[in-house]
C-alpha cells in the first residue's frame, strides 16, 4: 500500500477534490432563502443539488465500507433521488418544504463525507469497483451542477424583483456571422461509445453504448446555432398562431400555456437571464425553448432537426472547445468563426432522435442501473452541452435527454435538411 500523503495526490483524488469544489463556488452567490428556492416539480432547491450529490457518494461508496455509518440516517430518505432499489424517497415536488436541514448542516455534510472520501481514498481502502463509483459520481456532480444554474435561473425568474444570480457577468458575445451548410455524403459511421469500463478507461455513461454502426443518409448541417435574431423572425412571422408548423402534442402546449416566445424572454427585446434582465443579443444562440418549438422552427424555416447519428458524424474529429460554465459567462454568446462552429457549449442541441437504447445496450449492474435506463420513453436526445456544461463532462457521443415540452434547460435548435 503506498503511503497516505502519495495517495492523497493521486489523479482521483484531485479530480474529486476540483469537483465538489466547484459545487460550492457555484452555490457562493446563494443565500440560505435563495438555496430553498423550488419553482417547479421538475426542478430541486440549490440545497437539495448539494445535499442529493454528497448522499450519493455516502450511499454508492463509503456505504460499501465497513464500519461505516450514515451521518444522519433520516437524510437517506431525504435526499434520495429515484433509486427504489435504494429506499424510500420524500416526494419530488415537496424538495422546497426541507427547510431542516438548513444550508450550513448541508455544507457541513458536504465537508464530512469529502473527509472521509479522501481519507479512504488516500488510505488505498476503495477497489477498482469502488473507485469506479466514484468517477460516477463526479459525472453524476457535474450534471447537478448545470441543474443548479438553471433551477435558480427558473426560480429567479418567478421572481418580480428579476434578482440577478451574479451581477457582473458578460453581456455580448461575437457577430454569428452567416448561416451556411456543410455537405454530408452518405455514409456507414460508428457512433456512441464503448461500454465503461469495459472496454475502455474513458468514461461514458450506460446509454451512449455500445459503440455500433449506423448508416447516414445524405444531409446537410447548419454551420452554427439558430440565433435570438432568427427566432425572433419566427416569432413576428406569427409562428406561434400557425398550427400548421406544429405537432399535434406541441401546438396543445402553446394553447394551454400560452406559449408565445422562448421562456426566459420577458418580450422581444429583453431576457431574463443569470445576471439579471438583459437586452436580448441577437447574435447568441436562442435558448430555452421545448423540442416542439425547435421543430416548429425548423419547419417554418423549411429544413429539420438532425438526428442524433447526424449530428455525432459531424463532430467526428471536432475537438470539444466552446462557450462553457469553465468561461464563466453563463450565457449563449455569438461566435463569428468560419465554418462549422459551436457544436459543443452554448446551447444543447435537439435532435429529432428519441431516447432508446442502442442495440446491444445493458444498464449498469445493480442499483445504478437505475441512473438512465428506465427513463427511456417519451424523451427527446439533446447534444452537445451548454453554457452551464463543464467542458471536461461533455464529449461526441453524449445523450442529454429531457421530454420534449422541456424549456428551463439552455436548449436551442441547429438546423438540417436532406440531400438527393
Amino acid at each position: 500500500m503506498q503511503d497516505a500523503p502519495s495517495r492523497a495526490r493521486e489523479p482521483l483524488a484531485a479530480r474529486y477534490g476540483d469537483v465538489r469544489a466547484r459545487s460550492v463556488e457555484l452555490a457562493a452567490p446563494v443565500s440560505p432563502e435563495d438555496a430553498m428556492l423550488q419553482s417547479m416539480p421538475d426542478a430541486s432547491p440549490t440545497k437539495w443539488h448539494l445535499a442529493h450529490t454528497t448522499w450519493f457518494f455516502e450511499t454508492f461508496v463509503l456505504g460499501e465500507l465497513a464500519g461505516h455509518r450514515p451521518v444522519d440516517a433520516t437524510w437517506q430518505v431525504l435526499f434520495n433521488s429515484y433509486y427504489q432499489s435504494v429506499g424510500p424517497q420524500h416526494a419530488r415536488p415537496m424538495r422546497g418544504l426541507l427547510s431542516r436541514p438548513s444550508l450550513a448542516e448541508v455544507l457541513d455534510y458536504r465537508a464530512r463525507i469529502d473527509a472521509r472520501l479522501q481519507d479512504a481514498l488516500a488510505r488505498g481502502e476503495l477497489d477498482d469497483a469502488l473507485r469506479l463509483r466514484v468517477e460516477v459520481g463526479l459525472q453524476h456532480e457535474q450534471q447537478h451542477q448545470e441543474l443548479m444554474l438553471t433551477d435558480l435561473l427558473h426560480a429567479f425568474a418567478c421572481n418580480p424583483l428579476r434578482p440577478a444570480y451574479r451581477d457582473d457577468l458578460p453581456s455580448r458575445g461575437e457577430c454569428a456571422g452567416p448561416l451556411g451548410w456543410q455537405r454530408f455524403d452518405e455514409a456507414v459511421v460508428e457512433v456512441g461509445a464503448p461500454a465503461w469500463p469495459d472496454a475502455t478507461r474513458a468514461f461514458a455513461f450506460d446509454p451512449e453504448s455500445p459503440r455500433h454502426r449506423v448508416l447516414v443518409a445524405p444531409f446537410a448541417l447548419a454551420t452554427r446555432p439558430v440565433t435570438c435574431g432568427e427566432y425572433r423572425d419566427f416569432i413576428r412571422d406569427g409562428g406561434y398562431r400557425t398550427p400548421a408548423l406544429w405537432l399535434s402534442d406541441g401546438w396543445a402546449r402553446v394553447q394551454a400555456e400560452g406559449w408565445e416566445r422562448p421562456l426566459h424572454w420577458l418580450d422581444e427585446q429583453h431576457d431574463f437571464t443569470l445576471g439579471g434582465v438583459r437586452a436580448i443579443d441577437d447574435d447568441a444562440p436562442v435558448a430555452h425553448i421545448s423540442y416542439y418549438e425547435a421543430d416548429a422552427f425548423a419547419r417554418w424555416a423549411g429544413a429539420r432537426l438532425p438526428t442524433e447519428f447526424e449530428w455525432e458524424r459531424a463532430t467526428q474529429g471536432v475537438p470539444v472547445e466552446g462557450n462553457f460554465v469553465d468561461e464563466g459567462r453563463l450565457a449563449p454568446a455569438g461566435n463569428a468563426a468560419a465554418g462549422m462552429r459551436q457544436l459543443f457549449g452554448d446551447v444543447w442541441e435537439w435532435t429529432s432522435s428519441a431516447f432508446l437504447p442502442y442495440p446491444g445496450y445493458r444498464p449498469w449492474p445493480g442499483a445504478l442501473g437505475e441512473y438512465n435506463g428506465k427513463f427511456m420513453v417519451g424523451q427527446q436526445v439533446l447534444r452537445g452541452g451548454s453554457c452551464a456544461s463543464p467542458r471536461d463532462h461533455l464529449r461526441a457521443s453524449y445523450r442529454n435527454f429531457f421530454p420534449p415540452h422541456a424549456r428551463w434547460q439552455f436548449a436551442g435548435l441547429r438546423l438540417a435538411k436532406d440531400l438527393a
